[in-house]
C-alpha cells in the first residue's frame, strides 16, 4: 500500500506520455477550434468553428446541426475572403443592454476618407470635427438608429454623446465602395475624430474597449450635433 501513490503517478505519466491525442482532440463539423490544424479533413476554422472551406466548394457540415447559441449570442452567418483571409460576415450584434461593450474604432466620414462612401443614413458625407459614428450592422439595425443619439464612455471615465449616421458593414467588404476594407466585427462603434478626442483618445491606438447606451433626452448645439459629456 505505501507503494500506491507512486504507482498512480507512473500510471498518469505513462498515459499523457503514450496518448497526447486524448488533450489535443481534432475537432469535426462545428467543434471548436483555434487554428486550421485542429479542424479533421477538409475542414478549415471559421469564427473558432470547423466548417466546410468555401474556397474547396466541399459540403462535409451540410445537415449537421449546430449546437444551440447562448441565449443574447450572435453566431455568424458566414464568411468573406479578403486579402488572402477569411473574415466572419454577421447580420447580427450582440445584445443591447444598459451598458453595452463594444470595440471603438476610428473613421473618416469626409469625401475621399477611409469610409468609402457617403453615409447610409443621408447619403452625405460628413466632417470628423462633429461627434458622429457608424455601428455594426446589428446594431445598425437597417437604418432604425439613424439620426439617434448614442453616449460612449470609456475606461478612462470619459463620455461623450454622438449622433449614429452610418452603417459599419459587417456582411460586405473588399470593394470600392467600402475602400477595399474587410467586413466590420459585430460589436462595433466606429467615431469619428471629435468622438476620440471627446474621450482624451489616440486614434493611433486604433481599437479601445468602450460601453455605449441609447439616450433620449440630448442637449444639442445650433448645428444639431451633440455637446460633449466630459
Amino acid at each position: 500500500m505505501a507503494n500506491m501513490p507512486l504507482l498512480l503517478s507512473l500510471c498518469l505519466i505513462y498515459t499523457i506520455s503514450f496518448f497526447p491525442f486524448l488533450a489535443f482532440a481534432i475537432s469535426s463539423c462545428n467543434g471548436p477550434c483555434r487554428t486550421f490544424n485542429d479542424c479533421d479533413g477538409e475542414l478549415i476554422c471559421i469564427n473558432g468553428k470547423c466548417n466546410d472551406d468555401p474556397e474547396l466548394g466541399t459540403h462535409v457540415c451540410e445537415g449537421v446541426p449546430s449546437p444551440p447559441p447562448p441565449s443574447g449570442y450572435c453566431h455568424s452567418s458566414g464568411s468573406l475572403r479578403c486579402k488572402g483571409q477569411y473574415y466572419p460576415t454577421y447580420t447580427c450584434s450582440p445584445q443591447i443592454t444598459s451598458s453595452t461593450s463594444a470595440i471603438l474604432t476610428n473613421n473618416d466620414f469626409s469625401e475621399g476618407g477611409d469610409g468609402g462612401g457617403p453615409s447610409e443614413c443621408d447619403g452625405k458625407y460628413h466632417n470628423n470635427s462633429d461627434p458622429i459614428v457608424a455601428l455594426s450592422t446589428g446594431w445598425y439595425n437597417g437604418g432604425f438608429r439613424c439620426g439617434k443619439m448614442i453616449k460612449i464612455t470609456a475606461d478612462n471615465g470619459r463620455s461623450v454623446l454622438a449622433k449614429v449616421v452610418d452603417e459599419c458593414d459587417s456582411l460586405r467588404g473588399c470593394d470600392e465602395e467600402h475602400s477595399d476594407q474587410p467586413p466590420c466585427k459585430n460589436n462595433i462603434v466606429n467615431g469619428s475624430d471629435a468622438v476620440w478626442s471627446a474621450l482624451g483618445l489616440d486614434t493611433n491606438l486604433g481599437e479601445v474597449d468602450v460601453t455605449w447606451s441609447e439616450v433620449t433626452d440630448v442637449p444639442c448645439d445650433s448645428n444639431n450635433y451633440i455637446v460633449h459629456i466630459m
